[in-house]
């Protein structure tokens, strides 16, 4: 049978569009559709947008350092609509460089609503497309809890929108996402309070990481609430919102911002037309070639709900096209020794194994721990640590997890990504030079085993 694409894919994300593109230069006849925006969340309203509003707060900090060395600065004054208008042009810069990507590829664009009305089929806007593949890339959305007054709430979605940044937040959530915009909203001058229904945040990640940066958070004054979930949500006659908590207590604020999970973008996909099937947590189900059980129909990134990282759903994307259309350069995805970058204040940049991880695992763990005042603050006042980690198999000295918490933690994890990917042991570590003075060398200096 002639179809009339190869390749359609839903969705004009990250993974999407890397597919579309390198399917296209393989040789492949594509179409992409989006009904939203190109570049998907990360672009328009995740990790791109997010990291420009972390430099906007940051730059607090490096006023504050500043007097420590010689500088004296007037007070400085911040305009929240200067910033939102400033990253409004870059998205928007970015959302161009999204469409001519895909154009110049030879991909065919289609702007509009995409459906599935069979395994071979997609309609878009009432004109019906055939493909012999089809791959969802339609990525996650967020999710505020069912309570009373839930739409008086905001998510991310809205927050790189709003008008005025507010005097008085709410961040509620204990994920990487609830901890990045309390420091943002915190650094900007937003008195913020971080409300997690858990003993404390960032559940999965290294406990050293969680508890030091707890601590740290608390030095900048940020009002940790654990053990604290709201019930619900009223409008005040003065505009403010009131938050009542299930142990009775009332708080008020200008903002409740909710990051309490994201779920896969289905609506109105019309699955149910094909023989796709969920898992049990509602996210497509895939075999390791991320085929659906629907043979024609594959899905790669948030919406399979595996590691919902960019660079994960890139590689997703490239490992599809290569499948399917160049299957002598198709490697799998390898899931294993991923690095990551939380963008707290300060950040968090983590690889490979946690401390608990690897004795759940069987190892026998050697741990070695440096927490140090970083040199840029010894001409200030400023007492914020940083901690560096490693975490070692004891019996053949394999490096099993990097961790780190302080300035540019996303930066220096990015090497040791690549030294874990390669195996490196302990001993390996101990004999690479160090770039003196940084805070980097840290990681190869660490001598004494800390338990």
């Amino acid at each position: 049978m002639a179809y009339d694409f190869d390749l359609f894919v839903i969705g004009a994300g990250s993974g999407g569009v890397r597919a579309a593109r390198f399917a296209a230069g393989f040789g492949a006849k594509v179409a992409v559709a989006e009904s939203r925006y190109l570049g998907g969340t990360c672009v328009n309203v995740g990790c791109v947008p997010k990291k420009l509003l972390v430099y906007g707060a940051h730059v607090a900090d490096e006023l504050e350092q500043a007097a420590g060395f010689g500088w004296t600065l007037e007070e400085g004054h911040f305009d929240w609509g200067t910033l939102i208008a400033n990253k409004n042009r870059e998205i928007e810069r970015l959302n161009g460089i999204y469409r001519n990507l895909l154009v110049n590829s030879g991909v065919t664009l289609l702007q509009g609503h995409a459906r599935l009305t069979g395994a071979h089929e997609v309609e878009v806007d009432g004109q019906r497309y055939s493909a012999e593949h089809i791959l969802i890339a339609t990525g996650g959305w967020p999710q505020v809890p069912d309570i009373p007054g839930k739409d008086l709430a905001i998510t991310s979605n809205e927050a790189f929108y709003l008008k005025n940044l507010p005097r008085r937040v709410l961040v509620v959530g204990g994920g990487y996402i609830a901890v990045e915009f309390a420091g943002i909203f915190q650094g900007l001058g937003a008195a913020t309070t971080l409300l997690y229904r858990g003993d404390l945040f960032l559940r999965g990640f290294d406990g050293s990481v969680r508890t030091h940066l707890k601590e740290e958070l608390e030095k900048r004054g940020l009002d940790l609430q654990f053990n604290a979930d709201i019930q619900r949500i009223d409008k005040l006659e003065d505009g403010s919102l009131k938050a009542t908590l299930k142990d009775g207590r009332e708080l008020l604020a200008d903002c409740v911002f909710y990051a309490t999970g994201r779920r896969p973008m289905l609506d109105n996909l019309g699955l149910e037309n094909t023989g796709v099937e969920l898992d049990a947590r509602g996210y497509i189900r895939v075999d390791e070639q991320y085929q659906t059980t629907a043979p024609s129909i594959l899905a790669i990134g948030d919406v399979i709900g595996r590691v919902q990282l960019t660079p994960v759903a890139l590689a997703e994307g490239m490992a599809v096209a290569r499948r399917l259309f160049k299957p002598e350069q198709y490697r799998p995805v390898d899931y294993q020794n991923i690095p990551t970058a939380v963008f707290s204040q300060p950040p968090i940049g983590t690889v490979g194994l946690t401390e608990e991880q690897a004795l759940e695992a069987g190892y026998k763990v050697q741990v070695f721990e440096s927490r140090f005042r970083a040199m840029k603050l010894t001409l200030t006042d400023i007492q914020e640590k940083t901690l560096m980690k490693l975490v070692v198999d004891a019996q053949s000295d394999k490096v099993l997890g990097c961790h780190m918490v302080g300035p540019d933690a996303g930066e220096i994890i990015q090497g040791l990504g690549i030294a874990l990917k390669a195996g490196a042991t302990k001993q390996q570590f101990d004999e690479t030079i160090g770039v003196h003075p940084t805070a980097a060398e840290e990681f190869v200096t660490m001598r004494t085993v800390t338990r």
